[in-house]
């Protein structure tokens, strides 16, 4: 086959996007982990490698190989050739490998029938006691388009804008044999965000999850790059193990790590394992609650429909102040002037444009633009309308702002003036005040803990506040909180104090957990009645 480097582009590095090489200490580390071992008869175990690169993962393995047929006393050269497979997409990284091979191993003949250039995820293989690798790392963006249309016909857990990585784990755990063994290093994102849900459906339905070793911030390749990466072990079985989890910032901690119990992974989106506050009597789901979580417009042309000197060139009545993400900054809020143009009139239909001569100049001046989105060839029609529709109810009523990636300690109430922006999630229902409490929840260590462990973090180290992950947090139940607690922890998170938020979070809790079971309130049939006053 050809030569097919740089299929995916090229890195800021030079390197090819996907190549990321594992170092030798992890890589003999998920060996152990799968039993490969020298000091077992490994002449009938069959494994494979989807993606070898240079070698890094082959050259451990055939080590292994050989110290196995020395040990046990069958021939090196018949055993490779029975049991060992691999495959890349880069032909010159498959002759440096077989080279390397060569090199290490010269009692084993013709070594290149075992190591094939070609697409692992369009071809079939044989049946592997053993998966082990490092897939490759290709983001949605990355992939050309004809291979996207058939990835996604052959693919079930290609879900939203999927990672490569994760075809590797559908393809490669049904070459697995049953009870064998499969263990990947790759991005952690699959097992806690949206375009693994349908991954993670498929390893609790037909198999069994049992390790999950958690790296981020360690240091597992052989260069430095952005990764976040994690170890899976999985069987090829259907099982209810516990699922044993650790974490580790240093490679060369592997082997002294202290793992923990999970619950099982058995239900269809099974992220939730990672959070380990359970849904009780005293804690519920914060929409349980009767609160409604959503997310800030998204309007496919922001530039045009926000912007702090559209004031004049449309009518006013179309205008909404509107807030991003980086209005909320160093804890503050500082509102940047910019106003949102509203093409909708109060029943969502978009507004004629002969009754707003200022607005109608100002659209048909960027029609070209407007037009060109998807939803405008959709419907032509509407090609002055935003992606999503626009509610000015919304504006006026009081509502918890959180940026998507924030480094704020400080969760945000607006009492009813500014609409969001798309990249601020929010959450709306019952008064200011129960909005300040739940705020004052979101602000404290025993919230902040869960959604460090429901979410990825992101660059800096920040976890973030998406609807998905905020609707997996388990909360006290903000209508239930004592008067007197109230208000020490409304007075605490107005002063931004969160020492004090702490501890008054831990009296609630103590004060919930120690009542009998009752059944959740929502916080719109039942109000929170306070005896002071607020500024």
């Amino acid at each position: 086959m050809s030569s097919v480097n740089n299929t995916y582009g090229t890195r800021s590095n030079g390197g090819q996007h996907g190549d990321v090489f594992t170092k030798p200490c992890v890589v003999d580390y998920m060996l152990d982990m799968v039993g490969y071992t020298a000091d077992k008869d490994l002449s009938t175990t069959s494994i494979m490698e989807p993606s070898c690169g240079e070698g890094e993962f082959i050259i451990s393995i055939i080590e292994r190989l050989a110290k196995s047929a020395s040990r046990f006393g069958f021939d090196l050269n018949e055993a490779y050739h029975r049991n060992v497979n691999a495959s890349d997409l880069d032909e010159t990284k498959v002759l440096r490998c077989i080279e390397r091979i060569k090199e290490a191993f010269p009692e084993i003949k013709n070594p290149s029938i075992k190591i094939i250039v070609e697409d692992y995820l369009l071809t079939e293989h044989a049946p592997a006691d053993i998966v082990i690798g490092n897939p490759p790392y290709i983001r949605y963006e990355q992939m050309p388009e004809d291979k996207l249309v058939v990835y996604k016909s052959r693919f079930a857990t290609f879900y939203y804008r999927a990672d490569m990585y994760v075809l590797f784990f559908e393809h490669s755990l049904k070459q697995l044999k049953r009870g064998g063994r499969h263990c990947f290093i790759c991005a952690n994102r699959w097992m806690k965000n949206q375009y693994g849900k349908k991954l993670r459906k498929l390893v609790a339905r037909h198999y069994n999850l049992t390790t999950i070793i958690n790296m981020e911030g360690a240091d597992a390749f052989v260069e430095e790059v952005l990764a976040y990466p994690a170890i899976s072990l999985i069987e090829g079985r259907t099982g209810n193990d516990k699922l044993k989890f650790a974490e580790t910032k240093d490679v060369e901690e592997l082997r002294k790590l202290n793992f923990r119990e999970l619950a099982t992974p058995e239900s269809a989106d099974w992220s939730s394992v990672f959070n380990t506050v359970e849904q009780t009597s005293a804690f519920s789901l914060i929409e349980d609650q009767g609160f409604r979580i959503g997310i800030g417009v998204a309007t496919g042309a922001d530039s045009i429909f926000i912007s702090n000197n559209i004031k004049g060139q449309v009518e006013d009545e179309l205008l909404i102040p509107a807030l991003n993400a980086r209005d909320l900054q160093g804890d503050t809020m500082q509102w940047g002037g910019r106003y949102l143009l509203n093409p909708y009139d109060n029943n969502g239909r978009l507004i004629p444009l002969d009754a707003y001569p200022k607005a109608k100049r100002y659209f048909e001046s960027h029609r070209e633009r407007l037009s060109s989105r998807h939803k405008a060839s959709k419907n032509p029609a509407a090609w002055y309308g935003t992606i999503d529709k626009i509610t000015p109810p919304l504006q006026q009523q009081p509502k918890i702002l959180l940026p998507d990636i924030s480094g704020n300690t400080y969760v945000f109430v607006d009492e009813g003036k500014y609409y969001p922006q798309h990249n601020i999630y929010y959450i709306t229902g019952g008064t200011k005040e129960q909005l300040q409490l739940l705020a004052a929840l979101l602000m404290s260590d025993f919230v902040r803990t869960q959604l460090d462990n429901v979410t990825n973090k992101m660059n800096g180290g920040y976890a973030r506040w998406q609807s998905q992950h905020l609707r997996k947090l388990h909360i006290p139940n903000v209508s239930e909180i004592s008067t007197s607690l109230a208000s020490a922890l409304l007075d605490c998170y107005q002063k931004k104090n969160i020492a004090g938020i702490n501890y008054y979070t831990q009296e609630i809790i103590e004060q919930e957990t120690a009542r009998p079971a009752k059944r959740s309130v929502p916080v719109r049939s039942r109000q929170l009645t306070l005896d002071f006053d607020f500024a």
